[in-house]
């Protein structure tokens, strides 16, 4: 999400007004979805890469659930649903108390608008562990949602405006990497500094698969199929067709573990504003000092 728009000074005056008190039982929801975010991405990287290995395909979230068997794997999969959950609750109560306290601007109110949507994203992922959990996974949802969403009236617009959003959400989290904006997020810390470099990795990664989702959506949305769009999986099957694809698709799936441990690191080390104690140095301000 965007760096709070309100000015310092104002953003000041709404953390000392309000009581870290009052929001500290949102701390461990937040821990909870941003660990089982992590499962999820390290999941789909490791799975991908043992796949890779053995003279496979790298696999999208769904094909790498469908890989969990036995009691370990039922067991991972309930905590991957609940984090999932988890997360989408984060999210939503993030958004409606501004925790994070990005304010009323309009640039406040389209980054707690995006708390919503990647909330809503999870929540769907959720699903998708539960549906892996019964049985049910047969792998074309993504696909069959795009279908049902081309078929619908005006559907191809809102297919294209739904691609050009993921691909802005791409971009952003590129540029986050870039300049490094995670950090204000993070607490200062020998660990968090140390891991520096494998986050900005892993933003990275995380944003060239999802501005290459949101790029196949909008090619499905100009020629009114579906075939292309989908999710991670159709993101690696599209880069795996590119000149040097598989080594390509096998750098992504290491970014992809990389984003997976910048999930972690949230879970643990993630700043709260409204939520935890004043005065907390963040990584930024350990790395500029």
């Amino acid at each position: 999400m965007p760096d709070p728009a309100s000015p310092p000074d104002t953003r000041s005056q709404h953390l000392d007004s309000a009581s870290h008190r009052d929001f500290a039982w949102a701390i461990p929801v937040m821990r909870a979805g941003y660990a089982g975010r992590g499962l999820v991405y390290l999941l789909v990287g490791g799975a991908s890469l043992w796949s890779i290995w053995h003279g496979g395909e790298a696999e999208g979230t769904g094909e790498a659930m469908s890989r969990l068997q036995g009691a370990l794997g039922t067991a991972v999969l309930v905590l991957i649903a609940l984090g999932m959950f988890a997360y989408a609750i984060w999210r939503a109560v993030d958004s409606i108390w501004d925790l994070e306290d990005y304010g009323s601007s309009a640039k406040g109110l389209i980054a707690r608008a995006g708390m919503l949507t990647t909330g809503l994203v999870h929540l769907g992922l959720g699903g998708l562990a539960i549906t892996v959990l019964l049985g049910r996974h047969d792998g074309l949802g993504k696909t069959e949602l795009v279908n049902r969403l081309l078929a619908a009236p005006a559907g191809q617009a809102a297919a294209g405006i739904a691609g050009a959003l993921t691909l802005g959400a791409g971009a952003y989290y590129l540029h986050k990497a870039w300049s490094e904006g995670y950090r204000g997020h993070l607490k200062g810390n020998p660990a968090t500094l140390h891991l520096n470099l494998v986050l900005k990795a892993g933003m990275a990664a995380h944003g060239a698969v999802i501005a290459i989702i949101g790029l196949l959506m909008v090619q499905a949305a100009a020629y009114a199929s579906s075939h292309a769009a989908g999710g991670i999986g159709t993101a690696f099957d599209w880069l795996q067709d590119k000149t040097y694809g598989q080594i390509l698709v096998t750098l992504l799936c290491i970014g992809l573990l990389g984003f997976a441990v910048v999930c972690f690191v949230n879970a643990i080390w993630r700043i709260v504003p409204k939520a935890d104690d004043r005065g907390i140095q963040s990584l930024r301000d350990l790395l500029n000092s």
